[in-house]
């Protein structure tokens, strides 16, 4: 058997047993108070995306946030799956610490804003939720913002990464933004944990170039942004152990119009060292055709909006269906 087919072979028995094991841990009274409240859920979620209406959409997003969080309220709730919410990202970080829940909701062309929130798993069942506020719509420079919860730059997260930093643990998320009519935006970004267990978003310098051929100053978060429907990706690899997506040129020569970049068959990489993911500047040196990427399923689909399910990872669900839509009215 193939090494990756065996590697999600393994994830998918130890991602069925952690769920059959704390479904045992809740009491029948409590599976049943789950099941009807995601019952609720679905509805609203369903509708935050595909809602006819932004009147809709708004109050689907208001009445599914409500709902939510009155079931999390609910002792035990941190290891509910809520599987059937498929157009909301639900991502447990691979040591099970906790949890992010994202989705996006859209009014018009003009206005999309992320909502989530992360969930801490506790030793007591008690419920401990940080809510993500999407201040992206005042944030200039998203590559160097450090930021709680409060201060989140809005993504819908579809990766988590689990890496340790003199024996500290970091994570590192992988999430797309929707951003407006002309561009899409990928984003990495590291999540790590302060002394009082708040989150922080972004970190100093994560992110360094000096082994480019043109050596860059190092940023705390890394921004992929390029044309609308262009396709490009950003994967971690976990044979290869490196972050990869495509590198981008402009269709036009005009590299700083975002709107003109696209793929162009090369592939650049963060691989994590020292506590940093440095960039590799060109991974391969040969060209790949378009779809023969070292990535098992692209993250868009052909011709449509929905995204594709992942391949079966403990620390990853199905990805949440989204409409290309234009965020905070950049240009």
């Amino acid at each position: 058997m193939h090494t990756l087919n065996k590697k999600l072979l393994l994830f998918f028995t130890l991602l069925c047993t952690m769920h059959n094991l704390f479904a045992q841990l809740r009491t029948p009274a409590e599976n049943k108070f789950f099941r009807q409240k995601e019952d609720s859920l679905k509805r609203y979620a369903y509708e935050i995306v595909n809602g006819k209406d932004a009147a809709v959409r708004f109050r689907s997003d208001s009445n599914f946030t409500k709902i939510i969080v009155r079931a999390l309220l609910q002792q035990n709730s941190f290891f509910y799956p809520f599987d059937s919410l498929t157009t909301i990202s639900r991502l447990y970080a691979p040591d099970s610490m906790f949890r992010v829940f994202t989705w996006q909701v859209v009014r018009d062309d003009n206005y999309c804003r992320q909502r989530g929130f992360i969930q801490m798993k506790t030793t007591n069942g008690q419920l401990k939720l940080f809510p993500l506020r999407d201040v992206s719509e005042f944030t200039e420079a998203d590559a160097d913002t450090i930021a709680n919860h409060g201060g989140w730059i809005g993504a819908v997260y579809y990766r988590i990464i689990l890496k340790e930093i003199n024996g500290k643990k970091v994570y590192t998320l992988l999430g797309y933004d929707e951003n407006n009519a002309r561009t899409t935006r990928k984003y990495i970004e590291v999540l790590s944990f302060d002394e009082q267990g708040q989150p922080l978003l972004g970190m100093q310098d994560v992110f360094t170039f000096q082994n480019d051929s043109l050596p860059q100053p190092p940023k705390n978060r890394f921004v992929l942004e390029y044309k609308k429907d262009a396709r490009a990706r950003l994967q971690y690899d976990d044979e290869m152990n490196v972050i990869i997506y495509d590198h981008l040129i402009s269709e036009s020569n005009e590299p700083n119009k975002k709107y003109t970049l696209i793929p162009d068959g090369d592939y650049e990489a963060f691989e994590w060292k020292d506590g940093t993911w440095q960039h590799i500047d060109k991974l391969f040196h040969f060209k790949l055709k378009d779809g023969e990427a070292p990535v098992p399923i692209p993250l868009d689909k052909d011709g449509g909006n929905q995204l594709l399910t992942e391949p079966p990872q403990p620390n990853a669900v199905e990805k949440p269906g989204t409409k290309p839509v234009n965020k905070k009215g950049k240009p």
